[in-house]
């Protein structure tokens, strides 16, 4: 029996799937109309802002003679950007709702109606896309294809299925008895270069659209060390061969210096977390072309005395070097791009990254483009992250300047993606 504010919940969600079917909008034109604009290829705040937006991209922008459209949307007193991008995400993950057991209780379907409810989460917050790097079962890829088909509300998902990495290593859910989650490569684990290889065909036959390793230990998991190197150089090369042999791109979680040299030297897209990075290991991330995926805002929105033992320990030992690591990364110019590792701490929290980077040393207007313009060449979707005639019409509307508060990003008022709203300020 559902009860009362269960059926509101329901209504809630409805009206929602209404206003947002695409569908029902057919080829509807809008004029979509604010303050302002942030053009993010200039750095600059365009005033006035008139989109006009039909067939889910964007047709104009401040035309000298405004067409007539079909309806007009006014955004008084606010900021229109493009929509923000999180190239590091753990949808089917919530670390405060209890994690450690969710591989051997928690079903496919479940983890996908969780991912599903953190995925409109993100939306709301202003992401229209994410790359959602590991979940168990293809959760991540059911929720990417339930968002796409228009049966639930989120960003565009670019998702990894099953990460993979070596037995007992980072990608290893550790701890079970060995007739507990046996290993294989079709879930992620794998010890040899042909391993790996299978593994990466795996997670492609079955949905994945970007492939995520683990090249080095980590804090969330049982090994001793924080940040070891674990598959060789020879595996890790197997696993960035064959994901580009698809036509995909390969991200690697990679803390330890000896693991970020490794990923880098085999040939992967982007580098995760980096948090002990060195100059060395900074330079090779260079001279390879690797993008850097820094994810900062967790090391003090998680208390490391809510993690086990083992794991506070690493936590802690990580807390300053990543902070560190990330203003080497600035000095060596290396290409940044906007991360969190959502999961780890709560969905919807993902802009809160904005101000932590800044306060590091990054300006606002290069944390805004590593969500905007860098990550879109990073995710490989060159359809969005400008205002621009011809993208899609993914947008979102805040209030004041961010160029000079990157906080107001925590406080998104208007979101659309692909022309269609889905959160908008209420009328006065």
């Amino acid at each position: 029996m559902l009860t009362k504010p269960r059926l509101l919940a329901h209504a809630a969600t409805a009206a929602l799937l209404v206003l947002a079917t695409p569908a029902l909008a057919r080829a509807e034109t809008l004029t979509l109309k604010a303050d302002r604009y942030l053009d993010v290829a200039r750095g600059v705040l365009v005033s006035p802002a008139v989109i006009i937006i039909k067939d889910r991209a964007i047709t104009a922008v401040n035309p000298s003679q405004p067409p007539t459209t079909d309806r007009t949307l006014e955004l008084p007193g606010l900021t229109l950007m493009p929509g923000l991008m999180d190239a590091h995400t753990h949808l089917t993950l919530d670390v405060a709702r209890g994690w450690r057991h969710d591989a051997v209780t928690k079903t496919a379907g479940d983890l996908a109606l969780i991912g599903a409810a953190n995925a409109e989460k993100t939306l709301m917050a202003g992401f229209t896309t994410i790359r959602d790097l590991g979940a168990a079962d293809f959760a991540d890829v059911a929720i990417a294809r339930a968002v796409e088909d228009g049966l639930t509300p989120g960003p565009h998902i670019i998702a990894a299925g099953h990460a993979t990495g070596i037995t007992g290593g980072h990608c290893d859910i550790t701890g079970y008895v060995p007739s507990v989650l046996p290993p294989s490569p079709e879930r992620g684990i794998a010890d040899s270069p042909d391993e790996f290889t299978k593994a990466v065909r795996y997670q492609i036959k079955y949905g994945a659209r970007v492939v995520k390793i683990c090249a080095t230990a980590g804090v969330m998991s049982d090994e001793a060390s924080v940040g070891a190197q674990q598959p060789s150089l020879a595996e890790l090369k197997a696993a960035a061969d064959e994901a580009h042999r698809h036509g995909l791109k390969i991200a690697a979680h990679a803390v330890g210096e000896a693991g970020v040299i490794a990923a880098a030297e085999a040939g992967v897209d982007s580098i995760e977390h980096a948090s002990l990075l060195t100059p060395a290991a900074a330079e090779v991330v260079r001279r390879h072309g690797a993008y850097l995926v820094p994810t900062l805002y967790l090391l003090d929105a998680v208390d490391p005395a809510s993690l086990p033992p083992a794991l506070m320990k690493k936590g802690l030992q990580i807390r300053e070097a990543s902070k560190e690591s990330f203003k080497l990364a600035l000095r060596a110019k290396l290409k940044i791009v906007f991360g969190t590792d959502a999961g780890v701490y709560p969905h919807g929290d993902n802009a809160k990254e904005f101000y932590v980077r800044t306060q590091l040393g990054q300006s606002a207007l290069e944390a805004v483009r590593s969500s905007t313009l860098y990550a879109s060449a990073l995710l490989d979707v060159p359809d969005r992250g400008q205002i621009k005639v011809g993208l899609l019409a993914d947008l979102i509307a805040v209030e004041g300047d961010p160029l000079t508060d990157v906080r107001i990003l925590e406080n998104v008022r208007f979101v659309m993606k692909e022309g269609h709203v889905y959160k908008q300020p209420p009328r006065p």
